[in-house]
């Protein structure tokens, strides 16, 4: 039979715990998305530069969990590789990205287009559904969107690359998602291609081809 003392010790101890869990609990779920800050292009290792048109392009993807972390959902085990682009013009004009086409071409030649906000909505509703690369089923987007949660839709669209164009003298940045289920390396041998840059006068630049290999063999951060 427990003293009152012990019990009284024993009721706070867990008063104690259960605040710890609620606050960590309660610290997760309010959790909000923050873009990384873009440094410029040339300083990730995975980037293609254009001296004579001043414009690089970088990718960084957030593949290992290290990096991940700054997402609430895991988008590892949906299948997807968050690509972290970032374009840098160090031009005297500005820079069109309207027209802007991305693509990820795997060792095998699969090509890849970034996945839309729907299609990870789709995974995120139906996570076992092993969508790959093929049309899915036409599902309603409102009722997609009513069983994921209104944190993960905010950080899913505050998250993409949306600018349309770049300053001269500055870099824009913003996330790709590419659909990389049923590859077990997506990133070996696999190159980033960016097409549809255009300078100020509507002349298209020349594509953009970035080799993954230059992020796999970068030597890693103390």
């Amino acid at each position: 039979m427990l003293t009152p003392r012990l019990t009284l010790f024993s009721t706070q101890v867990c008063a104690t715990v259960a605040a710890v869990v609620l606050a960590s609990v309660l610290c997760l779920a309010s959790k909000e998305f923050v873009m990384p800050t873009a440094q410029p292009a040339k300083t990730y290792p995975a980037n293609d530069e254009h001296p004579l048109e001043k414009v690089t392009v970088a990718v960084d993807p957030y593949d290992m969990a290290d990096k991940a972390h700054i997402f609430s959902v895991h988008y590892s085990e949906l299948g997807f590789v968050p690509f972290f682009v970032v374009v840098t013009n160090d031009s005297d004009q500005a820079i069109s990205l309207t027209d802007m086409k991305a693509e990820l071409i795997t060792a095998n030649r699969s090509k890849i287009p970034p996945a839309t906000p729907d299609d990870i909505y789709r995974r995120l509703a139906h996570p076992s559904a092993n969508a790959g690369r093929t049309i899915p089923i036409p599902l309603p987007t409102k009722k997609v969107k009513g069983t994921v949660s209104k944190q993960a839709q905010e950080e899913i669209e505050n998250s993409q690359f949306g600018a349309r164009a770049v300053e001269p003298h500055s870099t824009q940045a913003g996330f790709m998602f590419f659909d990389v289920s049923g590859i077990s390396t997506p990133l070996a041998g696999a190159n980033f291609y960016l097409t549809g840059v255009r300078d100020a006068k509507g002349n298209e630049l020349m594509y953009f081809e970035v080799p993954l290999e230059k992020y796999l063999s970068a030597p890693a951060k103390p």
